[in-house]
């Protein structure tokens, strides 16, 4: 008896992460160096514009992890109250919970013979974790976890921010506008090109993409910071 082994790599499984780590650190490249452009154009020092990038790392790092915090929670508190209502029904009524649980697998393409088997066998295995998968969509492996994606978004950002930063330490100060928006299209190139590739996706055309809504963004910071021509 010859057994087949599954080859095929999908990429599915990896979007939700891939997803959030490149927003999270476009994010910061993006945030950072329009910060740093527009007040460099307004003609601050470059002492100022490096205390205005740290400081702004710093709080964007903070709102990033904040907000997803903030929103992961609400999606965990939901789950909570959805799996909540669901055990009190298992205990109230099993036999129409068990119907329900029939119904999801005849749905799904299942005979009514063995949908009913399948119902059974969960149902007695654990039937608040098959209601949860089954009738909720609920899975431990993509349950909400706000403090894990609060961290992570606030790494991602600060990781994405460390480019633009690294550039204002390193270039003369002469150059440092230049050398910045360089070095920020650069690694806005280098991050979408590999989220496109990771994803399956044409690499130039998400490279091309990002830089295009990169460069966009410190246009119009260092427009600002020329309007204003003011030393900070």
């Amino acid at each position: 008896m010859r057994t087949w082994l599954h080859g095929e790599s999908h990429r599915s499984g990896s979007s939700g992460w891939l997803r959030a780590s490149v927003l999270g650190a476009n994010d910061g490249i993006v945030s950072i160096a329009g910060l740093v452009v527009g007040v460099a154009a307004a003609g601050a020092t470059p002492a100022t514009v490096l205390a205005t990038g740290i400081a702004g790392v710093v709080a964007g790092a903070m709102s990033m992890a904040a907000g997803e915090y903030v929103s992961v929670q609400s999606q965990a508190d939901t789950e909570h109250a959805d799996i909540a209502l669901e055990r009190a029904e298992l205990a109230e009524n099993p036999a129409h919970e068990l119907i329900e649980l029939t119904s999801i697998y005849l749905r799904r393409g299942l005979s009514p013979e063995l949908a009913h088997a399948v119902a059974v066998q969960l149902t007695a295995h654990d039937a608040l974790a098959a209601h949860a998968r089954d009738e909720l969509g609920i899975t431990e492996a993509l349950r909400a976890r706000p403090l894990q994606a609060a961290l992570a978004s606030a790494a991602a950002f600060a990781a994405g921010a460390a480019l633009p930063i690294a550039a204002v330490l390193l270039a003369p100060a002469a150059r440092m506008q230049a050398i910045t928006i360089a070095a920020t299209l650069a690694g806005l190139f280098g991050t979408g090109w590999l989220a496109a590739r990771v994803g399956g996706a044409a690499p130039w055309r998400g490279a091309l993409r990002v830089v295009f809504w990169g460069a966009l963004a410190m246009a119009a910071a260092t427009l600002i910071g020329l309007w204003f021509e003011i030393p900070v």
